[in-house]
């Protein structure tokens, strides 16, 4: 290593790293510094003297927060990849440990979440009690894009795209979306439905990037048709209730819809479309070196335990 190189490697601290990378994934130095407790000051002070490192401006700073120079950018991406590798350290290190400590980072999509992982991570911390899962809820593509930046450990979404590419992945769960209708509608009578036939009617629909919206979108555009989505929501409950109350019909996971108990007297019609059978999957960044935590889980996940739900 060059003597300017071990300088700069002298020049950056794992905490300011840390505590830059908390900054930019909540956009203020206040928010982190309560989520990090530290004060704001101590924050803001360690960010100069990284910025004095490095030389060049890393954040904007304005009334209602940060955001990322150029130089920033390149630094977050880097930043991350030294705290992945310093937590693989870790969990290869652990696995000299008595017993299995540790956390694990994973987001997932809103359909893993309500059908399958309530069930799956309870019976991992019933079994591992010491480790502890962080699981946040996001859209397929963001789960793919926090699992390449290094923000979550494993991520458990539809993998369609070129978003993962560069991922490993592994298969999770199957589903089938099917289409849910008012009882008293006029297609509640159908054993089974095109998609093509339900671009008659407005549509119910999740966020317009979701996986499901995303399908929907392409499937009207092969057909050379208009979606007439006029209502989105944020959660699976909320579009129930959505169409209980005539506003259109919704395309939903089958599992998510069967736990939908109790929301207004809807009816589940199966979807025919080749696409509406649907595959989960697992992403990581590099399954092998993940923590040990991680990769239990990781097995956990893709070998259920007998009495675990599996789909037909």
């Amino acid at each position: 290593m060059k003597s300017s190189e071990r300088s700069f490697a002298r020049r950056i601290d794992l905490t300011s790293l840390q505590l830059f990378v908390a900054v930019c994934e909540l956009g203020s130095i206040g928010r982190a510094a309560e989520r990090e407790f530290i004060a704001a000051s101590a924050v803001s002070k360690r960010l100069s003297d990284l910025e004095t490192a490095v030389d060049t401006a890393l954040l904007y700073r304005h009334s209602r927060g940060v955001t990322l120079t150029p130089a920033g950018e390149s630094l977050l991406h880097h930043a991350r990849t030294v705290l992945f590798g310093l937590e693989r350290m870790q969990g290869e290190l652990s696995e000299y440990a008595e017993g299995v400590r540790g956390h694990v980072r994973m987001h997932a999509n809103i359909s893993a979440i309500v059908q399958f992982l309530p069930e799956d991570l309870g019976a991992f911390a019933r079994a591992h009690s010491q480790v502890k899962i962080d699981l946040q809820e996001h859209l397929s593509s963001d789960v793919l894009h926090a699992v390449q930046e290094g923000a979550a450990d494993l991520g458990i979404c539809n993998t369609g795209g070129p978003a993962a590419a560069d991922l490993q992945s592994r298969p999770y769960r199957t589903d089938r979306l099917v289409l849910v209708v008012p009882a008293a509608h006029a297609l509640s009578a159908q054993a089974a439905i095109n998609f093509e036939e339900v671009l008659d009617w407005d549509i119910v629909g999740l966020h317009a990037n979701s996986s499901i919206s995303l399908a929907m979108r392409a499937a009207a555009a092969a057909a050379g048709r208009p979606l007439r989505q006029r209502i989105q929501v944020t959660g699976l409950d909320a579009m129930c209730r959505m169409i209980d109350n005539g506003l259109g019909v919704g395309l939903l996971p089958d599992r998510a819809f069967a736990l939908m108990h109790g929301v207004g007297r809807l009816q589940a019609i199966p979807l025919t479309d080749a696409w509406a059978q649907r595959e989960l999957r697992v992403v990581a960044r590099d399954f092998e070196a993940l923590p040990v935590t991680a990769r239990l889980l990781v097995e956990h996940l893709i070998h259920p335990s007998p009495g675990t739900f599996t789909p037909a």
